[in-house]
């Protein structure tokens, strides 16, 4: 609902100037409404290809993937890659920092070749890349969630001003300036009746 106004001059100035002010933010902001809705859309394709490198991962890990059965393979696995570090960035996208997966870093152990079973590297590369793809996901699903709640909070924005703002104001100004023509008329009509009158009494004396 419209807050009430005045109908004057000065008030018909100022909704001017209001919705002067309005139309000169909306653009800005509809441009920055578009920007997010392309980086939302990049960052989900983003995070839909990691998923599909997860799922090839896997697929490519289940020839020898019974071998994490062992007990003693799973447990030297665990006590040798550890994972140090996840490397994290940060990146301005449509106006708003948000992070980037930069990589990860494990601590490896140094083992005896004459010892070590033969499929310990490809385990431990396997595990490595199972780490780095689901702390890249992990990292770009943050990052589309703060892009999606920017962009709602924007697009909530624009229909402010679109929806309300703006045909409010219009509607002010159209009001006022309608209740400013009245007057006007009211006022010339009075002044013609009063010259009318002073004729009248003119020609009476």
């Amino acid at each position: 609902m419209s807050e009430k106004i005045k109908f004057t001059k000065t008030e018909l100035k100022q909704q001017q100037g209001m919705l002067d002010q309005f139309l000169r933010f909306l653009p800005p902001l509809l441009l920055k409404k578009q920007q997010l809705q392309m980086e939302v859309q990049a960052s989900r394709e983003r995070l839909r290809r990691v998923r599909v490198q997860e799922d090839e991962l896997l697929d490519s890990l289940a020839g020898w993937i019974g071998l994490f059965q062992d007990k003693a393979m799973v447990k030297k696995l665990r006590e040798g890659i550890r994972l140090t570090k996840i490397e994290r960035g940060q990146e301005n996208m449509a106006g708003i920092m948000v992070p980037t997966f930069a990589g990860v870093e494990f601590s490896m152990p140094t083992l005896d070749p004459m010892t070590t079973e033969w499929y310990w590297d490809d385990a431990a590369e396997g595990l490595r890349q199972a780490v780095s793809l689901r702390a890249a996901a992990i990292i770009i699903g943050e990052q589309e969630r703060l892009l999606t709640k920017e962009l709602k909070t924007t697009a909530q924005r624009v229909n402010l001003f679109e929806k309300v703002k703006i045909p409010e104001c219009r509607a002010n100004i159209h009001r006022i300036r309608i209740q400013l023509g009245d007057q006007d008329t009211s006022a010339i009509v009075r002044a013609k009746m009063a010259q009318a009158l002073s004729r009248e009494d003119g020609e009476d004396e």
